[in-house]
């Protein structure tokens, strides 16, 4: 389902508003938490300030990544740090932040204690909203992607899975296909003409492997775009 904006500025309270509506809800149904997965990347800051400011019992909201650099978080390049300063801050600051890295030299070997760790916050997602790249890529699903088809598999059982492709500069770790689909609320966030452009070549037939925003695109998440 599109969601088309006239500016930047009124995509991020919309979508804002929507995830905000859909964690408020969660919470007001049952007890636990709910889980936030978001990206990185500077498409979502306006969006991130924003959700930042909703009136949320963040202290039961649970916030994690959709994927990950495997950096630390001192690097320009950290999704984790993006989200400390752009999201936990003012109310949001209460929520549990999970992030999707460790102390380990290499995702491989992190994986499975980030799993261990994503695996204590009561999954399902309540919420996840991806982004998309030029090359048709989102989360970590990147085109040639060394463990490509493991992370959109939809029988492997992973939470996670550990990608290192061509279009990544450094090694990744992302959430799996499966773990993002059960999202409650599953949304893709793009800007600008030339992403309206690859979308809409990622809508018409082709191999998942090239454009592995396909993956999601066939289960018809709500999608989000301004100029």
């Amino acid at each position: 389902m599109m969601h088309e904006f006239s500016s930047r500025e009124v995509l991020a309270q919309a979508l804002a508003d929507d995830v905000a509506a859909v964690l408020v809800a969660r919470l007001a149904r049952k007890g636990g938490a709910a889980v936030l997965a978001l990206s990185g990347g500077t498409t979502p800051i306006l969006f991130l300030h924003a959700l930042s400011r909703k009136n949320i019992d963040w202290t039961r909201v649970a916030v994690t990544l959709v994927d990950d650099r495997w950096v630390p978080e001192t690097s320009p390049r950290s999704n984790a740090a993006l989200l400390r300063t752009h999201l936990l801050q003012g109310p949001a600051a209460a929520a549990r932040f999970v992030p999707l890295l460790n102390g380990a030299a290499t995702p491989e070997a992190g994986r499975a204690a980030v799993a261990a760790e994503l695996a204590t916050l009561g999954l399902p997602l309540v919420a996840a909203v991806l982004g998309m790249g030029l090359d048709g890529h989102t989360a970590s699903f990147f085109p040639g992607g060394d463990n490509l088809m493991a992370a959109l598999s939809l029988t492997s059982g992973e939470l996670v899975q550990t990608i290192r492709a061509h279009g990544a500069d450094e090694p990744r770790i992302t959430l799996t296909l499966p773990v993002l689909l059960e999202a409650t609320f599953l949304a893709v966030h793009i800007e600008g003409a030339a992403k309206r452009q690859t979308l809409e070549r990622a809508l018409t037939p082709g191999p998942m492997e090239a454009m592995p925003i396909r993956a999601v695109l066939a289960h018809d998440p709500k999608i989000y775009w301004s100029p």
